[in-house]
């Protein structure tokens, strides 16, 4: 299964199910570790020991990207929101970017939802969303299914 993104207008808009429980997706978007494992997706590598992770309103968390032509990158997010484990909020300074992540329970896992908002020209782009999707595939590869093969939350028996 592939991410399904749509595109409009200033926004971006991914959806993914993972077979894993809300907690080991949220523990993958605030670990250093596992978001250098996913975050460049199939279109850059992410160097372990350049993720910081600030977790809390105001902090933020940063990585290098490396292209496979050998370009390089910083990104810088500022953390809006942290609601453990359903929802984080990030921004990025310079653009004005807005992250949106929330992680809803589902019987075989959870719901990702990743909507991003005021996005730049130059990322109003097929292309744009291809990187999104392949950073969430990335993610899906990483997060194999929970061992029990039953993720959903053991409170609810629906």
């Amino acid at each position: 299964m592939r991410t399904r993104v749509e595109r409009h207008g200033d926004e971006l808009i991914a959806r993914r199910r993972l077979p894993a429980a809300p907690e080991r997706v949220w523990a993958a978007f605030t670990s250093p570790a596992s978001i250098a494992a996913f975050w460049g997706g199939s279109h850059a590598d992410v160097p372990p020991d350049s993720v910081t992770v600030d977790l809390r309103p105001g902090g933020e968390f940063a990585l290098d990207t490396r292209a496979p032509d050998g370009r390089t990158g910083r990104l810088r997010f500022v953390y809006v929101s942290v609601d453990p484990p359903r929802e984080l909020v990030f921004d990025e300074p310079v653009t004005g970017l807005r992250t949106t992540v929330t992680l809803r329970s589902a019987r075989d896992g959870t719901e990702l939802t990743v909507h991003q908002r005021k996005l730049p020209p130059e990322l109003r782009t097929d292309q744009a969303a291809d990187g999104l999707a392949s950073i969430l595939d990335a993610l899906a590869a990483h997060l194999p299914p929970d061992d029990d093969g039953d993720s959903s939350d053991p409170s609810n028996p629906a």
